[in-house]
């Protein structure tokens, strides 16, 4: 794979680069958009209007939507989509996986650029353009931007959560989910956007992984010497959890694949993923030890003490800035839920690592 060259050097040392508008249509690379989806009714719309709206020219692009045989109206809206604009076009993923639908994408593309675009998403008039002119400029392998997460209702708890993902404690240093103030090499993006023949040469996605196959495609990028790059003004309006529910099995389930992949011999994860695991198994072995020597108990209580004193110190930040007392309540519990649930999640999947068998079935633990 082509390492990164003088151009990485000289790019990522200074500001946003401000880019021309992309007015020679002739000298542009054709570009297909991947959608997977399914039982999207209530989003895929809005998702379309917004890749459409795009600044890229039409003619240089199309539109695939890979549908996981959708038993709602999605289908049906996708369409009538189609029979407006022949740039969309509607691909059966019997499957029903992401992974599935993203190499079912990838074999029926046309273009030379690969933009996966997540249905429960919208995205700015410039993202296609963008993410075209930021691959070329840094030689990327992987381009993309980050998440502007908005609620998933119109409720404080839904707001919450969207606050406690967007901070570092909340979510490390996950660039996508905090932010980069310029173009950063990193070890993941929001979706990507990727040259067709990436893919001779490190593989497709794997469709055992599914979930993390995102996870596992970057690993194996970054294995080959690529770059992956996230860009600050790429932005994605990604809808969070609705509600407590959905983020705890959200949460719990993306735990599970932190370990669950090496059932599969793979290694898609970041340090970060793991260091809520650490904290829970911490707290359970100091506490279990405890019963035998009193000085354990003081340490997990210690452990538990700092942990609780920074929770509610960063969520009572959060309420002072955003200037809502309520946030004081509900930002600990989210970030309770993201840490606890989370690593309780990996410690389960190191279970089923060792279990005979494949015991998790789709990406929340659901057969398909």
């Amino acid at each position: 794979m082509k390492a990164r060259t003088v151009k990485e050097r000289s790019t990522t040392e200074g500001a946003t680069i401000a880019l021309e508008p992309m007015t020679k249509a002739v000298a542009l690379p054709f570009v297909t958009v991947v959608v997977p989806c399914r039982n999207e009714e209530k989003h895929i719309g809005r998702c379309l209007e917004s890749i459409l709206a795009n600044d890229y020219p039409k003619d240089r692009m199309e539109i695939l939507v890979l549908d996981g045989m959708s038993e709602d109206r999605t289908r049906e809206i996708v369409a009538g989509y189609s029979e407006r604009y022949p740039m969309v076009r509607l691909v059966d993923n019997p499957k029903k996986h992401i992974p599935v639908a993203m190499n079912i994408g990838i074999r029926e593309a046309r273009g030379e650029r690969i933009l996966k675009m997540d249905a429960h998403s919208t995205y700015q008039p410039e993202y296609i353009s963008r993410c075209v002119q930021y691959q070329d400029l840094y030689d990327a392998e992987n381009t993309g931007g980050v998440w502007k997460m908005v609620p998933g209702a119109d409720t404080a708890m839904a707001r919450a959560i969207v606050l406690g993902l967007g901070h570092r404690f909340g979510s490390g240093n996950a660039n996508v989910k905090v932010g980069v103030d310029k173009p950063t090499w990193s070890d993941s993006t929001a979706f990507g956007c990727f040259r067709k023949d990436l893919f001779e040469r490190i593989g497709m996605y794997d469709e055992k992984l599914l979930s993390s196959s995102d996870l596992d495609l970057n690993q194996r990028i970054c294995a080959a010497g690529g770059g992956i790059l996230v860009v600050p003004d790429v932005v994605i309006s990604y809808m969070a959890d609705a509600n407590l529910r959905a983020f705890r099995r959200h949460v719990f389930a993306d735990g599970v694949w932190v370990s669950y992949v090496m059932k599969f011999g793979k290694r898609a994860w970041s340090w970060r993923h793991w260091i809520p695991a650490v904290f829970v198994l911490s707290l359970v072995t100091t506490f279990a030890v405890s019963a035998v020597n009193r000085g354990f108990l003081w340490l997990g209580l210690g452990i538990a003490g700092v942990y609780a004193a920074v929770n509610v110190a960063v969520s009572l930040q959060i309420a002072i800035r955003e200037r809502d007392p309520r946030y004081v309540i509900l930002l600990p519990i989210v970030f309770a839920v993201r840490h606890f649930v989370h690593g309780i999640g990996t410690l389960f999947g190191l279970v089923l690592v060792v279990l005979p068998g494949e015991h998790w079935k789709g990406r929340r633990g659901r057969k398909a």
